[in-house]
């Protein structure tokens, strides 16, 4: 597959301005590098009706979530959305002009996680968390103005993991009743060895970026083959609420979100998957870069709004393009 011409240009640029990899850094350069690069790539600050900042309790304390609101009053279809860095890097500032950009896209609201960051907390620590606060915000769903009958839970990269992962904890505690989940190339399989041997380009996403996150993540590397940190490994999908699957062609992780999206299907989920042959790890993030990142989200919105039943007349997408 041939890199997007907007991906060399940005690529170039990059090395240009002498870009180092992430996982050469120290977890604060890391940090800050990470939330200026999403920054620099959103786009402008889309402005929403309400954003407040708050808290939901969790296993070790107080998470911080951040709630995107469209106008209107009354319950709102909502999405709790849980942002990406690897289990190691962001916050609910990283997912901010993607949850901007959904509500406007779709009117329902968002509720972004602030779980805790590897390594100081290794899995199941951010597991716990966006558990509990998904629990959380469906128990008191009045105060948040949650319609608990449209509930969906969505992620990108580490966050389409945890995810998944918080869709086989509601099903094995019997609720929340899910209407969607959104995974945007989710990490599905922490096993080692499972990536191109040759992924080696240091100015993108590569299967060194994966180990690194991964050698944080799991302070134990038998947790690879634990069904909340590997969903692929986990042996019964049946019953998971719909999938939106979003995959880019020059990903180390689109191969796995590709067999997810298959094994869903197989276990009677509908699924769809919205795969960019020619974009990168970290696209649908940067709509202020790349056009696809943009009509990634509009493809995510639209299924969202039928899964929230806001959109009834839609009966087919324009996903499932690969």
């Amino acid at each position: 597959m041939t890199l997007d011409p907007q991906v060399v240009a940005w690529r170039a640029a990059r090395a240009a301005a002498g870009t180092v990899p992430l996982y050469t850094q120290t977890l604060a350069e890391a940090r800050a590098a990470d939330l200026a690069a999403i920054r620099a790539g959103s786009g402008a600050v889309e402005p929403v009706a309400e954003v407040r900042d708050t808290t939901v309790p969790g296993p070790a304390g107080p998470l911080p979530v951040r709630i995107h609101r469209p106008g209107g009053d009354g319950p709102l279809p909502t999405l709790v959305y849980f942002f990406g860095g690897g289990w190691t890097l962001g916050s609910v500032d990283t997912a901010d002009g993607i949850c901007r950009r959904l509500v406007n896209l779709t009117g329902a609201q968002t509720v972004t996680v602030g779980y805790r960051l590897a390594p100081e907390h290794p899995f199941p620590a951010a597991v716990e968390d966006c558990h509990a606060a998904l629990r959380h915000l469906a128990a008191h769903a009045a105060e948040f103005h949650v319609d608990p009958d449209r509930l969906a839970v969505g992620g990108d990269s580490a966050g389409g993991n945890l995810a998944a992962a918080a869709t086989l904890l509601a099903r094995a505690d019997g609720g929340p009743r899910l209407a969607a989940q959104l995974l945007v190339y989710p990490n599905t399989d922490q096993r080692p060895g499972r990536r191109p041997a040759d992924d080696e380009d240091p100015m993108l996403f590569n299967r060194h970026s994966v180990g690194w996150y991964r050698g944080h993540y799991l302070a134990d590397p038998g947790d690879a083959a634990h069904p909340l940190a590997s969903p692929l490994l986990a042996e019964d999908l049946s019953g998971l609420p719909p999938a939106f699957v979003v995959t880019a062609g020059h990903d180390p992780l689109r191969d796995e979100g590709l067999r997810y999206a298959s094994r869903l299907r197989e276990a009677g989920v509908p699924t769809e998957t919205d795969d960019h042959p020619g974009m990168v790890h970290g696209f649908f993030a940067m709509p202020g870069v790349f056009d696809a990142g943009r009509l990634a989200q509009e493809r995510a919105a639209a299924f969202l709004r039928r899964a929230f039943g806001l959109d009834p007349a839609a009966a087919t997408t324009d996903a499932d393009n690969g």
